[in-house]
């Protein structure tokens, strides 16, 4: 998606949202957040929605979500002291993959400070290929709950 669209992402635009405050060594040498945070970020923002809403259980889980794409479009800075709005949709879903949306809104501003993409495909845990069935129901089930149709981003 053209990263001019992206700028005009709202909070209301995605379906669950966590909340991360910013820590003195998130910033980089430039005193704002190293592009290295947001990935951990959108990682963090992703599990919590998979373990609260999904029944995912990393440790134990037969299937695991294994990451073959992301990545980031800049706006503006945050710097810390921050609270930070992590705001997460489903964008795409497969039979074994998802495509997540996350904006990340700097709390008491509306402009979104960067969009990231996230990619899991679902495999099983101990062959890593994703299985004939696809990704398990209550993953699927889950995450058809913040899945947005991507015709009508």
């Amino acid at each position: 998606m053209a990263p001019d669209a992206l700028k005009t992402r709202k909070r209301s635009d995605y379906k669950f949202e966590l909340e991360y405050r910013t820590r003195w060594s998130d910033n980089d040498m430039y005193h704002h957040l190293n592009n290295s945070i947001y990935y951990f970020l959108f990682d963090s923002v992703v599990n919590t929605y998979l373990i609260k809403h999904c029944s995912l259980h990393p440790p134990t889980s037969s299937q695991i979500g294994l990451v073959v794409h992301s990545h980031c479009d800049y706006f503006a800075p945050i710097e810390f002291p921050a609270v930070v709005d992590l705001a997460l949709r489903v964008v795409k879903l497969g039979k074994s993959s998802v495509t997540y949306e996350i904006g990340v809104f700097e709390r008491g501003h509306a402009d979104v400070k960067a969009v990231g993409e996230f990619v899991h495909v679902f495999v099983d845990r101990e062959s890593r290929k994703p299985g004939k069935q696809g990704m398990a129901n209550n993953l699927k089930e889950g995450l058809q709950n913040i899945f947005v149709d991507s015709a009508k981003l």
